[in-house]
């Protein structure tokens, strides 16, 4: 499969499937990081009423909002030293064109405070009632990877490999693939579950982050 990127989004997954893989993300980086500000990944399935919101921020400027609601996937993405970033712009502005075409439906998510839109790079959006992937009408500065989606959106892949490679850049620790597939499947959290991914966390320590998360999980109490 080619690289998911705003150059390729027919690799793009299908909305309720990037739903799941988000929240198996958010569950995994809660699992491995009891400190919430120590984690990549996020995931907020009470954003707001019938809206979800998931997230990356990577400590070093870059990140990703993906906001789910009844009309289909808003994703916002910032990779800061991109050729696009609207850090290259007059005005911190994005990208001529990057945003022209929006659909109604998400004109509200395109000016949301939370998402810190004046730091943009790409934006990339889906209706339920599409077939397909859409994005603005510009044109792509002359660059291998000019806005910093095939970089961010890598993890898109679904691909639990994918996790264990970054996992073990991050965290410095060396997951079981199949366990990390338990989670992206969204296997019910067990204790022996999330022992398998960390043994030093319960559970129980992790209520909170699985009731805002929303993963299904067995005896959290």
């Amino acid at each position: 499969m080619d690289a998911i990127s705003t150059k390729n989004l027919n690799s793009m997954p299908e909305v309720l499937q990037l739903k799941k893989l988000l929240q198996s993300l958010a569950m995994l980086d809660a699992i491995m990081s009891p400190e919430w500000d120590e984690r990549f990944y996020s995931f907020n399935s009470n954003w707001d009423v019938n809206e979800q919101m998931g997230s990356m921020r990577n400590g070093c400027g870059d990140d990703f909002y993906v906001l789910f609601n009844q009309e289909g996937c808003f994703i916002k993405g910032f990779d800061h030293e991109s050729s696009m970033s609207s850090w290259s712009t007059d005005g911190q502005v994005p990208w001529p064109g990057l945003l022209k075409g929006l659909p109604s439906e998400f004109v509200t998510a395109s000016k949301e405070p939370a998402f810190s839109m004046d730091n943009i790079s790409f934006c990339i959006w889906k209706l339920h009632s599409a077939d397909y992937w859409g994005k603005g009408d510009f044109e792509f500065a002359d660059d291998e990877d000019p806005d910093g989606s095939e970089y961010l959106l890598e993890i898109f892949d679904c691909n639990p490999e994918t996790y264990r490679v970054f996992a073990q850049d991050y965290y410095e620790l060396d997951l079981d693939v199949t366990t990390i597939a338990k989670i992206y499947n969204h296997l019910p959290l067990t204790e022996e579950l999330v022992k398998e991914v960390n043994p030093e966390v319960s559970i129980k320590q992790l209520k909170k982050d699985i009731s805002e998360i929303g993963y299904p999980c067995v005896n959290a109490t």
